[in-house]
């Protein structure tokens, strides 16, 4: 079993009025039987922080087309997105690239 891990989720470029206006959050995720990937951190970031219109968050498995995901600073295409492990303290960036005009 893996053993919970914490880890720093930042929200800027708007996606954080998605979230109560926060911009930065320390959570631990909980025990699960294996590590945590990508895909069931958001999973769990859209059942359990998401405040309000997820359809501006997520689309269907992955982040909506238009935010930027860095892991440790580095673009998550790089990282292997939604298959990437986390590891515990790994910093997780959501920076949305759409603006109204």
């Amino acid at each position: 079993m893996a053993a919970p891990i914490a880890i720093h989720l930042e929200f800027g470029g708007g996606a954080e009025l998605l979230f109560g206006g926060v911009k930065e959050h320390h959570v631990t995720l909980p025990n699960q039987s294996g590590p945590w990937d990508m895909m069931q951190l958001l999973v769990w970031i859209r059942g359990n922080m998401l405040k309000e219109r997820p359809e501006l968050f997520v689309q269907g498995d992955t982040v909506r087309p238009g935010i930027l995901v860095l892991i440790n600073d580095a673009d998550w295409e790089l990282m292997g997105e939604l298959e990437y492990k986390l590891q515990d303290k790994d910093n997780v960036v959501f920076i949305s690239t759409l603006h109204g005009g």
